[in-house]
């Protein structure tokens, strides 16, 4: 094998890698997650409002 098919197979499976990583992000199954994870910033407040500490 020479430079140049080497360099393309890696080519190859950097772009799987990124059509795998895509398609994870957007599939609907993890959807509900992401929202979770996306509305953790906000959890923290309603806990600081709770105890009643401001920042």
């Amino acid at each position: 094998m020479d430079y140049g098919t080497v360099q393309g197979i890696i080519t190859i499976v950097v772009m799987l890698t990124f059509v795998g990583i895509f398609a994870w992000a957007y599939s609907g199954r993890r959807k509900k997650q992401f929202d979770e994870a996306a509305n953790l910033v906000f959890s923290d407040e309603e806990k600081l409002k709770d105890s009643g500490e401001h920042k």
